[in-house]
């Protein structure tokens, strides 16, 4: 009996590990190593099957990978902050079509019938999977070229992570357990348990969870109690999930979001142990447990059902992704259409789900995981390509808001005493609204500081002023429309840790004190962190071309 399910089990993860060290020296992906090593020790060899003790581990590893998708991926504040700008909008409409491109093919209800045999929202499942986007198989791919620092890559990156929540959202209502019947009373009811449950969950693991944790860390001298707790967690919220008529995926994907926005002190202390069970153990597991279920079925579609599942959602991402960003008029569209291409990690995940539940044929998964594999093989080559073709004019239209997420990835190191800006002069509480907007709003920024004394009283918003400019109250003053800022940054904190506070508020400026005195020594607005992107690559490439002249 243990050499049933220990041996394929050891099998497969020391092949994937072994496969992902030789494969990596060509530049291949961690996770088509792993997927071939299912592939080479199942349906090509029979060494391994899939049996029911096998499947409990796929399960797990499903959940910790949809884990830490939710934590390195789904920035939630972010999202919220950019509402009000064009690559919102932008990303938005590519979702939408490419969805619709997708569910073309996946359902009868344009008039295109495959023969997939699929409900609605089974099939309106299948399309949100087509249509989502991978942020960190972008963020990985402008990293090594060394443009995720640069203005191209902070737009790319900020328009990804936009798409694939968007994407998620679709996905995470349509796969979860709650049958067929999509009438309007079922919709609102699981839209409404959704609800409930997601407000629930993030209270208890943003809130809660990370205070129990440390908290407990210091009372309790205990071995890994951090990774104890928060894999117990992740099973509870989980079996939460799917008592609420949700996928357990989603509800360990929200649980992973719910954590993104931990300061890096804290998730210093309670990440490692979980990060390196995954790494080593769980994810690896996982997708050799997929190539285990591939094999050359799909050879067996009709040519034009094949054709039309892999072109049809491929040129509909595409065109989308061109189209949301040519209409809100972004510059360089092809290469943020590119980058909104990149794909393939979480999709073969939620493949296996589909497939685990019945939902789709080995047929379709088989052909779609061996799609995946094209996206991720070729995407970053022709996504390299499409950074380097871009032109963007002397002064590019960057993103209002600097999500924390891309801090995270690109700024990691940066302290906020890198950005504060302690020259910046500030309007005091006297100041008049039409004074104020004539003659201290600058483009780019909604939130100013109010500073009397060289103490911030409150802040401002210029959305709120102007209708107050045009009403009966135009000749207020700041301080009688100001609101509290309760917000404050340290100059020694990472830089993500302060944009991750402003995008919760939600606002664009925070004061930074010192603190032990508590003395404010200035303020750091997202035009800022913007304005250090474009400046890290105008020095990059003075450097650059100060080597070329070199003899």
């Amino acid at each position: 009996m243990l050499l049933d399910v220990f041996l394929p089990i050891g099998l497969l993860i020391v092949v994937a590990k072994l496969l992902e060290g030789a494969l990596s020296r060509f530049g291949l992906s961690s996770i088509i190593a792993y997927t071939l090593t299912g592939v080479l020790l199942g349906p090509s060899t029979g060494i391994v099957e899939p049996n029911h003790d096998l499947n409990l581990f796929l399960e797990i590893g499903i959940f910790v990978l949809f884990f830490l998708v939710g934590l390195d991926e789904i920035d939630v504040p972010g999202f919220v902050a950019t509402m009000r700008g064009r690559y919102f909008a932008a990303a938005i409409i590519s979702v939408l079509i490419s969805l619709v491109a997708a569910l073309s093919v996946t359902s009868d209800i344009f008039g295109v019938d495959l023969e997939l045999g699929l409900a609605f929202d089974e099939a309106l499942a299948l399309a949100g999977i087509l249509s989502l986007s991978s942020l960190g198989l972008a963020a990985k791919v402008l990293s090594d070229a060394g443009t995720l620092k640069q203005p191209i890559g902070l737009k790319i990156f900020t328009i990804v992570v936009i798409a694939e929540i968007a994407s998620l959202l679709v996905v995470g209502f349509t796969i979860g357990e709650h049958g067929h019947d999509l009438s309007a009373v079922t919709v609102l009811t699981l839209l409404g348990k959704i609800i409930a449950f997601v407000v629930v969950a993030w209270l208890l693991s943003a809130k809660v969870l990370p205070v129990v944790i440390v908290s407990l860390q210091r009372v309790f001298n205990v071995p890994e109690l951090s990774f104890g707790l928060l894999l117990g967690g992740l099973f509870l919220v989980v079996v939460g999930a799917e008592n609420m008529g949700l996928h357990g995926t989603i509800g360990a994907l929200l649980f992973g979001a719910a954590l993104s926005g931990l300061s890096q002190g804290v998730r210093d202390d309670i990440m490692p142990g979980m990060r390196s069970a995954s790494e080593g153990f769980f994810v690896p597991l996982f997708f050799a447990s997929a190539g285990l279920h591939f094999d050359l079925s799909f050879m067996d579609l009709a040519p034009a059902t094949a054709a039309a599942l892999v072109l049809v959602p491929l040129a509909g991402k595409f065109a989308g992704a061109f189209i949301g960003t040519y209409v809100t008029r972004i510059d360089a569209p092809f290469a943020l259409a590119t980058g909104l291409m990149s794909k393939g990690v979480a999709e073969i995940a939620f493949l296996l789900v589909l497939l685990e539940s019945g939902t789709i044929p080995k047929e379709i998964f088989s052909l779609l995981v061996l799609t995946m594999f094209g996206y991720i093989l070729f995407m970053p080559a022709i996504l390299n390509f499409a950074v380097k073709r871009a032109v963007l004019p002397d002064h590019p239209s960057l993103p209002e808001t600097v999500t924390p997420s891309f801090a995270r990835y690109a700024l990691d190191g940066v302290k906020v005493r890198t950005v504060l800006d302690a020259t910046r002069e500030y309007p005091g509480s006297e100041t008049s609204v039409v004074d104020f907007i004539d003659a201290w709003t600058v483009p780019n920024q909604h939130d100013y500081l109010v500073v009397d004394d060289g103490k911030v009283s409150g802040i401002v918003s210029t959305g709120g002023l102007r209708s107050v400019r045009r009403g009966a109250d135009a000749a207020a003053t700041l301080g009688e429309v100001m609101r509290a800022s309760t917000l404050t940054a340290q100059p020694e904190e990472p830089i993500h840790d302060a944009l991750e506070r402003m995008a919760g508020a939600p606002q664009t400026v925070i004061p930074v004190a010192d603190p032990e005195s508590g003395h404010f020594l200035g303020s750091v607005t997202s035009a800022d962190v913007s304005h250090l992107v474009v400046l890290m690559d105008e020095i990059q490439a003075e450097l650059e071309r100060m080597e070329a002249e070199e003899p």
